[in-house]
């Protein structure tokens, strides 16, 4: 077993309640099914996800970012108006977050997930968001827990790639395309065609980078 995973792995295995966090602000949800919300992001570090094209990529690494006690975490929060806290990453299901959430709960959080789906969900969420990525799957059992699953469309080929996880998430999930930002300009105008003949699906935007804010 590599180092990495041994070091995730201990993760999984103890309770915790300090855990690499990349950085934290309070912002608007910029994509998905609530974007424009006002929300408190937590990113946590730690991926053995890698895609070529992720725009966090210094998240990667767990060991060179802080380890943050939740508790303290909160204080921060209660410093802003948030109602909403969305733990991402990295890939924020590496941890066991079950101690996370049920503090963010009890400070009377809404909590939210953003996650490939590659390892088991721990925790208590009031809103799952799925992005699938080829570079490693999502796990069978966590696709049906999803709210929303967001399918981030490469090239061509990835439309299909999408219909193949709406298949297995539940009836009640909502299913948004989003371009990939260094192609949407080539990619969005496929996007808004192929809803306009699939309209299940909706388009997502990153917002955030359209009007500057983290």
């Amino acid at each position: 077993m590599k180092q990495y995973e041994v070091q995730m792995a201990s993760y999984k295995k103890h309770k915790i309640t300090s855990i690499p966090v990349m950085e934290h602000f309070y912002t608007l949800q910029g994509e998905g099914f609530h974007q424009g919300k006002a929300a408190y992001f937590i990113r946590l570090a730690g991926c053995d996800v890698g895609c070529v094209w992720c725009d966090v990529k210094e998240s990667w690494d767990a060991s060179v970012h802080e380890k943050i006690k939740i508790e303290n975490l909160i204080l921060k929060i209660k410093e802003t108006p948030a109602k909403i806290v969305v733990i991402t990453g990295g890939e924020p299901s590496i941890y066991d977050l079950t101690e996370w959430t049920k503090e963010l709960k009890q400070s009377g959080f809404n909590t939210h997930l953003e996650t490939s789906g590659a390892h088991p969900l721990s925790g208590s969420w009031d809103w799952v968001c799925v992005s699938p990525k080829k570079f490693k799957a999502p796990l069978p059992e966590v696709l049906p827990e999803a709210n929303e699953l967001k399918i981030i469309i490469f090239n061509k080929s990835d439309f299909n790639w999408a219909e193949k996880y709406a298949a297995l998430v539940s009836p009640a999930c909502k299913l948004f395309l989003q371009p990939e930002w260094s192609k949407a300009p080539v990619i969005t105008p496929l996007i808004i065609d192929y809803i306009k003949k699939n309209p299940k699906w909706e388009l997502s935007l990153q917002i955030h980078k359209y009007i500057n804010v983290p």
